[in-house]
Order: structure tokens, then C-alpha cells, then sequence
């Protein structure tokens, strides 16, 4: 089996604010060592029980935050920016499976530092589905046919992954009290959590389906500013529809996940001024 894991930064135990996940404060050296140990215990886990591959990409801000020569030695790793497809960069037909982890809420939900790609966004809508950046990556996985075994992050995540995917394993890691703290696993016990929760995923995956998307989807982009919709519409095949959505109808799920990333770039040079 070939397994794809992308790997966020929020939703990692033990990593409740942004001093945590900003490589400009104070407590990001912890946060990738915690991360990168995450990591290998899912990794550890998969190639112990059937996975030949594990493919591992770092998809948090500038995607280079996994410290790669504290990395499994049998994994490969995707690192850095820019990607053409971001969170999902690499996935395609070959894979078997894909796993989430440390993963967080959509930005108009509760939970440890939700948010959906970057704060200009309220919501995605994939035609009349709300998704965050869960959804949005559960669905290209689900154009290639793969199904997305395992989700990892606080119990708000888990919520989300649960109400999108049927059957997913999932594992809480921590539980949100407000965005910014949480009450969290130890180290110890999030190891063995995540070990045990991929042999899970791995021995359940005959029962998740892949979540495939709409033939042609419709993306609609909710922005916090008018001024972001103003400058994600200046992308061609886009429209301001009404107040701050901003619409694109897409040939096909990775064209609208690529609109995505254009129109959510594009929305970052507003000022507030």
C-alpha cells in the first residue's frame, strides 16, 4: 500500500497559539520538534503494518517546517513553497490512502486556531457544501480516488472530518476550550494514540469510500473584506457575486482547488488603511 500523509501545524497536540506555529515567535522550535514526532509515529505505525510508501508533505504556511533529518528514514518528503497544489501536492492515482494530521476546524468554527487557508477567509463553499481546508483536500484526494483513512487534530477537527467522511478514523489529540488553549494529551499518550489510531485506519480502510467531488464544482470564496473579494474577482473566470463571495466555475476539482489558492493569494495585497 502507498499511503499519503499531509501534515499541519494547528491542529498538532500540544501547540494551542500562534507562538507555536509563527516561525517568528517564541515557541516555534518546539512546535516542529512536536510536530516532526507526530509525524513519525503515524509513519511508524504505516510501514509496520502494510504500507510499502509513506509520502509525507509538510503543509503548514511555507511548508518547510518538518525537521526532515529527524524525519523516519523510509518516508519521503514533500517541503516547501510554492506548491501548485499546496496540501495535496503530489497526490494522484497511485495512492491507496491519506492521512490528516494535525488538522484544525474551518474558520467561522470553534476551535485551537481555526481558520480556512488564511484569515482573509470566512468560508469555501464547494457548490452548496461548507468545507474548510479539510473538505477542500478530502475532495482532490476523492478525484483520484482515494479515500482519507485517518484525521488527526482537536476534537473540533474531528467533528468536521466526521460530518464530511463516513466510517474516517479519527484521533483527538487535544480539546479546545477557546482558540487559543486547549487541553491537551502528553506527548506519551498522543504517541500511542496516533499509533494505535493509524493500525485502525489501515485495518478500516475497506470501509471509507473516497469523497468525490461534483463534476463540475462551483467554488464560492467568502471573504472577511470587501476589498479581498475585490481583488480575488480580478482572477480570470472569477465573479463577485454578492457582498464578499466571490464565484468559479470550475472543469474539475483540481482547477477549482487551484482557483483556491490564486484567489485566497490575491485577497492577501488588500490594506486596511
Amino acid at each position: 500500500m502507498k499511503f499519503y500523509l499531509s501534515v499541519d501545524m494547528e491542529g498538532i497536540s500540544g501547540l494551542v497559539d500562534d507562538t507555536f506555529v509563527d516561525s517568528s515567535k517564541r515557541n516555534y522550535l518546539r512546535g516542529q520538534e512536536i510536530m516532526t514526532k507526530e509525524t513519525n509515529h503515524v509513519i511508524e505505525a504505516a510501514l509496520d503494518h502494510g504500507c510499502r510508501e509513506v509520502i509525507v508533505n509538510d503543509s503548514h504556511s511555507k511548508m518547510n517546517n518538518l525537521l526532515f533529518e529527524k524525519l523516519h528514514p523510509e518516508a519521503k518528503l514533500v517541503s516547501g513553497d510554492v506548491k501548485p497544489f499546496s496540501m495535496v501536492q503530489g497526490l494522484d492515482y497511485t495512492y491507496d490512502g491519506m492521512g490528516l494530521i494535525g488538522y484544525h476546524a474551518s474558520a467561522s468554527k470553534p476551535g485551537v486556531m481555526s481558520h480556512s487557508m488564511t484569515f482573509a477567509v470566512k468560508n469555501f463553499y464547494i457548490n452548496d457544501r461548507t468545507v474548510g481546508e479539510l473538505g477542500l483536500n478530502a475532495y482532490v484526494a476523492g478525484y483520484f480516488g482515494v479515500p482519507v483513512w485517518l484525521v488527526a487534530g482537536d476534537d473540533r477537527a474531528v467533528i468536521e472530518a466526521k460530518e464530511l467522511l463516513p466510517n474516517v478514523t479519527t484521533a483527538v489529540v487535544k480539546e479546545s476550550i477557546s482558540r487559543s488553549s486547549a487541553l491537551v494529551l502528553s506527548p506519551e499518550k498522543t504517541g500511542q494514540l496516533l499509533k494505535n489510531k493509524t493500525v485502525q485506519a489501515i485495518e478500516n480502510r475497506r470501509n471509507v469510500e473516497p469523497l468525490i467531488p461534483p463534476k463540475q464544482p462551483i467554488l464560492r470564496i467568502e471573504f472577511t473584506n470587501y476589498g479581498q473579494a475585490e481583488w480575488a474577482s480580478i482572477m480570470p473566470g472569477a465573479e463577485l457575486e454578492k457582498g464578499t463571495v466571490v464565484k468559479f466555475q470550475a472543469k474539475d476539482m483540481p482547477e477549482a482547488y487551484q482557483a483556491m489558492l490564486v484567489m485566497t493569494e490575491l485577497a492577501t495585497r488588500t490594506t486596511f488603511c
